[in-house]
């Protein structure tokens, strides 16, 4: 059963995809990337809660937007729509008795009105300043009547108009941290790795020219699994881990334990800049699943001003 209805959502809406005119599409967002005002969203029964969750996603944009109830709005609410917003109105059949009593109001207001609906010839659309069809083949209900398919349908185009937006309006990922400093999403994007990295004496830091049995302490005190290879003006030549000491042992004995670091260090290690996100710490850490690393040095202007290890950044639950 599941599998049937599955394929049957999917038919319905590549329908969609197929079908949508992006040219109203794109008329659409032109109009929203010019507005000064609020974006209201309205809608009744599921389109109302549709339209509850846009108004919440576009503000999350740093879009000032909010969902009006439609009949409260006919009681006072109205009273916060000015000439420089835009109405964005949600309805399947586009004759929501509700939507059609309210959009003179609107209208008299001076707002702008736009009409998202299923039924190209409706009320709703004729009323709106612009319109666009959502075309929906039909309900994954199979009496063809519960808002289903048009529910997803009206939640994808919403979404990604806000995504074409945000991007329109060039919002960052860290315009979108200061929007959301809270849960696990907001430590991802608010968590830099400046913010978590090791400092000063606390970075395991060794020589290239010194030998592998004078660095053995500090590769055992600082408890980092590696050491950070550097000349004397802290500029990374390289890495050397846990498993270099093994290789290296194996390959050589003893005498492995008299011989530079240089000749034992992997060169050119992957580093990161102490501004970014420490969640793209974790990120270049496991970009190479064959490879995993779990200490990234910190480079400011080509020195050494840290390291960040995968161990600090699962504690702050930030890996991908």
């Amino acid at each position: 059963m599941l599998k049937a209805l599955f394929e049957n959502q999917k038919k319905y809406l590549s329908r969609f995809f197929e079908a949508i005119d992006l040219a109203a599409a794109n008329q659409i967002l032109e109009v929203l990337i010019q507005s000064r005002g609020t974006l209201i969203f309205v809608g009744i029964g599921k389109s109302g809660y549709i339209a509850e969750k846009a108004a919440a996603t576009f503000l999350s944009f740093g879009i000032r937007s909010f969902f009006l109830n439609p009949a409260n709005a006919l009681h006072g609410d109205i009273g916060v729509v000015s000439d420089q917003d835009i109405l964005i109105a949600l309805s399947k059949s586009g004759a929501s008795q509700e939507l059609i009593d309210l959009l003179p109001y609107i209208r008299q207001k001076g707002a702008k009105t736009i009409g998202c609906v299923s039924s190209a010839d409706s009320k709703l659309a004729k009323m709106c300043d612009l319109s666009i069809v959502l075309p929906v083949e039909r309900e994954i209900c199979p009496h063809n009547l519960a808002p289903t398919t048009s529910s997803a349908i009206q939640l994808i185009f919403l979404d990604t108009l806000a995504v074409a937006l945000m991007q329109a309006k060039q919002f960052s990922v860290s315009d979108f941290a200061r929007n959301h400093p809270g849960g696990v999403l907001g430590k991802k994007i608010t968590y830099r790795v400046k913010d978590l990295m090791l400092q000063g004496d606390e970075i395991p830091l060794c020589l290239s020219t010194d030998p592998l049995i004078d660095c053995l302490h500090e590769l055992s005190i600082k408890r980092c699994g590696c050491l950070v290879v550097v000349d004397k003006d802290q500029t990374l030549k390289g890495i050397f881990t846990d498993g270099d000491l093994r290789r290296a042992i194996q390959a050589k004995g003893s005498e492995a334990l008299r011989m530079h670091l240089s000749e034992h260090m992997t060169l050119s290690p992957k580093w990161i800049a102490p501004h970014l996100l420490a969640f793209e710490a974790a990120k270049i850490m496991e970009e190479d699943s064959a490879k995993l690393i779990t200490v990234l040095p910190v480079l400011d202007e080509g020195r050494v001003v840290g390291l960040i290890r995968m161990h600090d950044i699962l504690q702050k639950e930030l890996s991908p």
